[in-house]
């Protein structure tokens, strides 16, 4: 495994939502706090940057170009190429005391989202988080909406097993990631049970729970917001291995290249340490082990 490098020094406030196109050989990622959508093309290194009107949470790919985007109180279809920009349908309620956060689509073309309460001011700045104002919601690609989790503080963490049979999915606040049983037939979850909690876990000091994604052989690859570090997770649970970042807020990752052997990690700036002069880069480690392709959303 390399050490990590700073591919793009693009200095964001709250990096999430790493998603990679192998379409594009291109990696897209989110500024929650700027309301931005960057996109890194892998042959040149460029980075282009779009600005949507709310704090942009999540990425999902779509097919044909078009991505599935998760605004502060809504989805939308976006495509980069045009930057034509179309109502999805789906509003979050409880707006704009709530927002949406951390999402991902899942091996049916269901997209997966958790809302919390809303810590982005209409500036951009930093608001309060709370424990167990969010929830869990599955948006099904007729655009019909069912609640699955009450009582969130931060949801992040949404990957599948390379059977399709686990769901993950985590609380910040909790310092908790939960493991379900997933029906790869109609999409359920069932038998929720704590998979990873932090410190109990053997990741005291390393932070709390971020984004995270799965390799190949089925091990979870868990950002640490205030650690500084991306764990490997065991399919049982067990902490393999620690991989440290230069910086302290680690918050989202996924694997791409041609090969999927390159890890892409996005950081945040907000509440960096001092002389953390790449933290809100975008960061790449090359791997032994490659990642699985992303799930794309399904449009009816």
């Amino acid at each position: 495994m390399s050490a990590p490098t700073c591919i793009a020094p693009s200095g964001d406030r709250c990096g999430e939502a790493a998603t990679w196109s192998a379409a594009e050989a291109a990696l897209y990622w989110v500024d929650i706090n700027r309301f931005l959508i960057h996109r890194l093309d892998e042959a040149s290194g460029a980075v282009r940057s779009w600005f949507f009107d709310q704090p942009v949470t999540a990425l999902a790919l779509a097919g044909e170009g078009c991505l599935l985007v998760a605004l502060g109180d809504r989805l939308i279809w976006w495509w980069p190429a045009t930057d034509r920009r179309q109502d999805h349908g789906f509003q979050l309620s409880g707006a704009p005391h709530l927002r949406l956060n951390d999402g991902r689509a899942d091996p049916l073309g269901n997209f997966w989202v958790g809302s919390m309460k809303n810590n982005v001011n209409a500036d951009g700045s930093a608001g309060e988080v709370a424990k167990g104002q969010g929830s869990l919601y599955r948006i099904a690609p007729d655009g019909s909406v069912s609640q699955w989790r009450h009582g969130l503080g931060i949801p992040n963490t949404l990957c599948w097993s390379p059977e399709g049979t686990t769901f993950y999915f985590g609380d910040t606040l909790e310092d908790t990631i939960f493991a379900w049983d997933f029906d790869p037939a109609s999409g359920d979850i069932s038998n929720e049970r704590v998979f990873f909690a932090g410190a109990a876990a053997g990741a005291g000091g390393r932070g709390l729970p971020d984004g995270s994604t799965i390799d190949a052989g089925g091990y979870l690859w868990n950002c640490r917001y205030g650690g500084g570090a991306v764990l490997r997770i065991a399919p049982d649970g067990r902490l393999a291995q620690t991989i440290p970042l230069p910086v302290s807020n680690v918050t989202t990752c996924t694997f791409g290249g041609a090969d999927l052997r390159t890890l892409y990690i996005t950081t945040a700036s907000a509440g960096a340490g001092p002389g953390e002069r790449l933290a809100g880069g975008l960061f790449a480690i090359r791997t032994e082990v490659p990642g699985l392709p992303e799930n794309h959303v399904h449009r009816i």
